[in-house]
This record gives structure tokens, C-alpha cells and sequence, in this order.
């Protein structure tokens, strides 16, 4: 059935092969796939980008002196977080 939506027209050279693959090596529609991965990439891309803009935020709070930091207790909680992770 024809779609009002536009259409565009994606090639899928050995590096989309491969990556399809590696998700759904038999999907039921390649097209519903990519798709799919595109929504959940767009999804990743605008969490990176709202950590980024978050992580600005706070750095320039702390440059403006709106929020304390004290770099030697950052550093004792890294450590501490590190130490956990192992």
C-alpha cells in the first residue's frame, strides 16, 4: 500500500550487512529492521547529546562558582567507584 510518508533509499554495503547480521541475520522485513535500528539509534544519539549538554551545565556552574567542588573529594569517589567496580 503506497504511503504518504517519504521514502529513502538506504544501500546496504558489507559494513549495514554485517550489522544486520549481527541483529537479525532472518528478519521478517529488512526495511521494519532498519528502521527499527534507526528509531533506537536516534534514541542513543539524543540521550549522548542531553549527557553532554548536562555535563556542560554542571562544569560551567561550577567555573561561575553557582556549584562547590572540591576536586580532591571527586577524585577519593572515583577511586571509591573504581574500587567497587572491580
Amino acid at each position: 500500500m503506497p504511503t504518504p510518508h517519504p521514502r529513502i533509499q538506504v544501500t546496504v554495503d558489507g559494513e549495514l550487512a554485517e550489522a544486520l547480521d549481527a541483529v537479525d541475520p532472518h528478519p521478517q522485513s529488512r526495511s521494519r529492521l532498519i528502521r527499527d535500528l534507526a528509531l533506537r539509534g536516534a534514541a542513543a544519539a539524543r540521550a549522548e547529546r542531553e549527557r553532554q549538554e548536562s555535563s556542560r551545565a554542571f562544569l560551567l556552574s561550577v567555573v561561575r562558582g553557582e556549584t562547590d567542588y572540591d576536586p580532591a573529594a571527586a577524585a577519593d569517589v572515583h577511586a571509591e567507584r573504581e574500587a567497587s567496580a572491580e
